[in-house]
Order: C-alpha cells, then structure tokens, then sequence
C-alpha cells in the first residue's frame, strides 16, 4: 500500500508538497482549516489530489504515515498535538522535498536580511551561469521546484518555523544574517527558543559544508562559542579586519576565502546602508564558494537593485517621498528603517505584535520622526511607548486613511515611512498585502 501524506495547509508550500507527494507516489491528502484559495483549488483540482477546507477531519489525518504542516500552523494547534502524541512524523516542506533532490542547497535565515541576501545570492549565481532556482519562503515553492527536476543549485530563504520541521535537512551552504528578538509569540516568549530555531540550520552539516554569518552580532557569537558546529565556518563584519571572510578597508569590501580575493569598493553597490554592505558580503561569499567570477560578482552587486517591500521608494510627490517598508515585520528591520531616514518622517506603524519591546527605537524616534501614524486593532503598547516623544500620534484603521492623513502631516522634502514593525495579519492578508495597498493609496493620493 503507498504511503499516505497528509499535508496541513493549502498555501503555496502545501500546494507544492502535494505535487511533490503525487509524483513520488504518495497518496496524498490536503486538508486546510480555513478557506482554500481558488488558484491553489485549481492545482490541486488538475493533479486529481483530495482536499479538504473549513476544518480537519481528525480520522483522515490520524491515517496519515507523515504529516507537512505548513509554517504558518502553530507547533501547539490541536491536530498537530494529537499527530505527535500518535507518533506520527510532522515536518516542513524543506524537510520533505529535499529528500528528493540531489541540487547544491544554499539555505539562508536571520532575523532580518534574508529576503534580500537570498535575492542577491540567487543573481549573483543566476549571472554567473548556474542552473540555480529560489524557494523556501519566497517566491514559488521549494517543493514543486524540485517535481519540476530541473535545478542544479537552489537558494532557500528559511524561517524558523520552516527550521523547526526539519530533521535531516541538510544545506551544503547555510547563511545566518544576523539574530534579533521575533516571532516570540511561537517560542513561549523566550528568546533562546528562538536562536536555537534559527541555528538548526546547521545542525546536520559537515566538515565539507559551510556557515557564513555576522561576526559582528553578540548573540551569533555567544551561541558559537557555547554549540561547536561541523561545518567550516566563514564570518563577515563591518567592524574587525578578519584572516578568512568579508570585512571593510578603505571603504572596500575585502573578501578572503581559501587565498581567493575579492575586493569590491563600497560606493558602487547597487543598494546603500550598512545592513545591505553586510548582505552584499554573505551573497558574495557563497558565489565565491560556488566559483563565480570576480568580474560577474561585481557587476551583478553594482545593479541590483533590492526587493519589493524592503525600504522601496514608491514616489514622490509634492516634494515628499513615501517609502514602502511593509516587510519590517519586527523592531530590529525597523530600526533600519528609521536610522536609514535623512529628513523629518511621518511614520506609518502597527499591527499584531509579536512580543516586542520599543524601547531600542526611542532614540531614532525622537531624532527622526515628527508625527506617528498608528495602523492596527490595537495600538495601545505603540501609543504608550512613543506618545512623550512625538508631538502628532493618530489612530487608524485602513491603509486609505493612513495615507491620506500622512499625505495632510508631511511637509516639502520630508519621507513618509510605512515600517510598520509589527505582523500584518490584523488588517491584512500579509505583508505583501499591505505593501501593495500602500503603493496603491499613495498612487490614488
């Protein structure tokens, strides 16, 4: 009898599984708590795969031989409790599909950068001539990149959650942003739960693989110092001259890896500010390991151009611009933002917070922004830590009013800035979401 595969979530990593699962010779079984999306009904309509939507029938899934819950699903929902209390396997979709391809894996997580350093990374080799495809928690699913069998390298951006479901994943490269408290809701509100999430991704290398990371963050090294890892590791930093990896001299990037070197003045990047100098330095880093050419990692660094919702400027009008930064979902993405802004700025925040804590913003705040919008249910712990230091704060409810009341506050030559800083499942479908109606009202505006 074939094996069953019950997948949890017919979003695009659940869609994605099932194609897999089909091909593979599984019988396969969707089955989402909410509503199914049309276009992902319509896929699994074509590939003549089960599903069910508006609730678990808990007898279907307990027939399961293993279970894909997709990421978004909490560890402790209710079904995925009784699946592991019946000792069926749960796992992510990196774990299932990886199993069935034989690519060169390069996984990318971090608090912050990891859309853009897998962005970056996947141009560089894109330009360098690798057959290479981008996934994981980005763009399309992993999993039905690798039922389309043509790839010969994958860059995967990875979250916790997607970490969290692994067991033999294994990436011969694996890059570690940076680390900053988020998603503390899903860790019991305890950051080490969170790092150590973050660090599975290392946890079945060998000496053969690699780990590229920040030199520079306190937490990375604290973690290194106390959880020797297998793989060779390979820092970056904008602060120390280091023997091996990427640091800064004379406002070069200098790169040093097994006596290969690359040096790559700073003012040509395409994309400015310190945390994308240390994105453009774990990017190169992997494509010098994958043998890209000096030339071609210049040249693609010097064009590229960031990606939509990281800090992208949407228009400018009457003199004021509005930058979309719906992708800082967290305070530390957020502080980027902010210490990023030349001129006065009316800030658009708010949303479903996950745990955090303001305090590490106030300085910038009180440097940098002239009035706060607030855009969430419930702003209360925003109102309270910045109502003393900004003389405007208003209240709002939909992107359309945001817009307009920040279009009303910002003077000639000021920024209006959406960096909300929080998740955006309270008013929105997700970031992008909220990204896309920001972009829209300012263009209405």
């Amino acid at each position: 009898m074939a094996d069953r595969l019950v997948i949890l979530g017919a979003g695009e990593s659940g869609v994605g599984t099932a194609i897999l699962g089909k091909k593979k010779g599984f019988e396969v079984f969707v089955s989402d708590f909410g509503k199914i999306k049309d276009k992902y009904k319509q896929v699994l309509l074509h590939h003549e795969i089960e599903w069910e939507e508006g609730g678990h029938t808990e007898a279907t899934l307990l027939s399961a031989t293993i279970v894909m819950k997709s990421p978004g699903i909490k560890d402790a929902a209710p079904i995925v409790l009784t699946l592991r209390e019946k000792g069926i396997p749960v796992i992510s979709e990196i774990e299932f599909a990886a199993a069935y391809t034989e690519a060169t894996i390069v996984g990318i997580t971090g608090s912050n950068g990891k859309t853009t350093t897998a962005t970056l990374t996947y141009q560089l080799l894109k330009d360098g001539g690798l057959n290479v495809a981008l996934g994981g928690n980005i763009g399309k699913s992993f999993a039905e990149q690798v039922a389309e069998d043509k790839y010969a390298h994958f860059v995967l951006e990875l979250s916790s959650f997607q970490l969290d479901g692994i067991v033999k994943f294994h990436p011969h490269i694996a890059v570690l942003t940076n680390l900053s408290p988020d998603h503390l809701d899903r860790y019991d509100y305890k950051y080490e739960n969170y790092i150590a999430a973050k660090f599975r991704i290392a946890m079945n290398q060998t000496a053969d693989d690699y780990f590229i990371y920040d030199a520079d963050d306190e937490e990375i090294a604290k973690w290194l110092a106390t959880h020797p890892i297998r793989s060779k590791k390979i820092p970056f930093s904008v602060r120390k001259e280091l023997e091996e990896g990427a640091y800064i001299k004379n406002k070069q990037i200098i790169l040093t890896i097994d006596n290969t070197n690359l040096t790559m003045p700073i003012a040509t990047l395409g994309l400015q500010g310190q945390h994308n100098i240390k994105n453009a330095m774990a990017a190169s880093t992997v494509a010098t390991l994958l043998k890209i050419r000096k030339a071609t990692i210049r040249e693609s660094l010097e064009s590229f151009q960031g990606v939509e919702h990281r800090l992208e400027k949407v228009l400018r009008i009457n003199k004021v611009l509005y930058i979309n930064d719906s992708k800082a979902t967290n305070v530390n993405a957020t502080f980027y933002a902010l210490d990023s802004m030349e001129t006065p700025t009316v800030w658009i925040v708010g949303g479903e917070d996950k745990g955090n804590d303001y305090s590490e913003l106030l300085p910038l705040v009180n440097e940098k922004v002239k009035a706060i919008i607030c855009l969430g249910v419930d702003n209360e712990k925003i109102v309270n830590a910045f109502g003393n230091v900004v003389d405007v704060m208003v209240e709002t409810q939909s992107m359309q009013d945001a817009v307009q009341i920040a279009y009303r506050m910002a003077d000639r030559g000021e920024t209006v800035l959406l960096s909300p800083a929080c998740a955006s499942f309270d008013l929105f479908e997700n970031y992008e979401d909220r990204g896309r109606q920001f972009k829209e009202a300012v263009r209405n505006l």
